[in-house]
């Protein structure tokens, strides 16, 4: 008789990828970020076990936008007059984070997968301990796993 494997909290050690940004798109990268996060392209991938990695993203301010992406920020909310400003296409962290965010399932998985995010403006990061992976093509990437 057959039956469903299901991965154990501790069947594998969760891996550490790094993936440059620069000169790439927003809405492409950030969907295979997401089968990374959640672990989709493992073949041991079950919907209700955390079986997903750590990502992450450096030259974030390089990453090419389509569009202008406008956003609305209240500074000094209760104080009449130029309480609204208008950023354009400031704080990439916050845009990357948002959209990869938008494309997570929702469920209380949604703020579990978003913490293993890591998003960084240069090409530093403070996590070499992990011996992270160098990702250079992100979408075959996940398509070969």
């Amino acid at each position: 008789m057959n039956e469903t494997f299901i991965p154990a909290s501790d069947y594998t050690k969760k891996k550490w990828y790094v993936i440059d940004c620069k000169d790439k798109q927003l809405g492409r990268i950030s969907s295979s970020i997401v089968r990374l996060l959640s672990g989709k392209i493992k073949s041991y991938y079950h919907p209700a076990f955390d079986t997903g990695d750590y990502v992450i993203l450096i030259n974030a301010e390089a990453l090419t936008v389509d569009r202008h992406i406008e956003r609305v920020h209240v500074f000094n909310p209760g104080r009449p007059g130029s309480s609204l400003k208008r950023i354009v296409n400031g704080l990439p962290q916050q845009i990357i984070e948002k959209c990869i965010y938008g494309m997570m399932p929702n469920g209380l998985a949604k703020k579990q997968l978003s913490k293993r995010l890591k998003v960084y403006q240069g090409s530093e990061h403070p996590h070499t301990a992990q011996n992270p992976i160098h990702v250079e093509d992100i979408e075959n990437f996940t398509n070969n796993v």
